[in-house]
């Protein structure tokens, strides 16, 4: 029995701090479920304030994060939900290994290609004076590398698109999974 009217799907958004990750990805849900179907966020403080709460930001950390946020987006793939993640998720080999686990057909990767000077400037959290300051280590984009996709199915800079267009653009590749079934 089909319970949701549309196919399931992880819409995997990956860029530097403060390129607007969670606002879209808060956004995007709220306009899934507006016209009527199953969709939930999931962004780092959701999941680094309970299921990793016990991972910091080194190399390997990263990795057992994204792998146990990858786990859960298959988990409610299976039971029909649509998952939007907001993860800086850096590495080219921890977002393979998302797409592996989660399944080459549901995992819909968007990169927010805005530059680390933009994101620098806007600094919602302070995050980059902090980094700059060395007081965080391991600062991806400062003192840790961030590994653009090769082959994303959208990219947005969010320097230049305002949130309703960055949503709507998204919204345009994840369509074809909203049609009732």
């Amino acid at each position: 029995m089909q319970l949701t009217r549309h196919e399931a799907a992880t819409i995997w958004l990956t860029g530097h701090s403060g390129s607007g990750k969670s606002t879209i990805a808060y956004e995007l849900e709220r306009q899934m479920v507006l016209s009527g179907h199953v969709a939930f966020t999931l962004d780092g403080d959701n999941i680094r304030f309970g299921l990793s709460r016990d991972l910091g930001f080194a190399p390997s950390e990263r990795t057992e994060n994204i792998r146990r946020v990858s786990e859960v987006c298959k988990l409610f793939n299976t039971a029909g939900v649509l998952v939007v993640t907001a993860f800086i998720s850096p590495y080219l080999a921890d977002r393979a290994m998302a797409r592996d686990i989660i399944g080459h057909d549901r995992f819909i990767e968007v990169y927010l290609a805005t530059s680390v000077q933009e994101c620098e400037r806007r600094d919602p959290k302070g995050l980059y004076k902090k980094a700059r300051a060395g007081e965080i280590a391991d600062f991806t984009g400062i003192s840790a590398p961030y590994q653009p996709p090769e082959n994303p199915s959208l990219v947005v800079d969010t320097s230049k698109m305002s949130v309703v267009d960055s949503v709507a653009e998204i919204l345009g590749v994840v369509a074809p999974r909203l049609r009732h079934k």
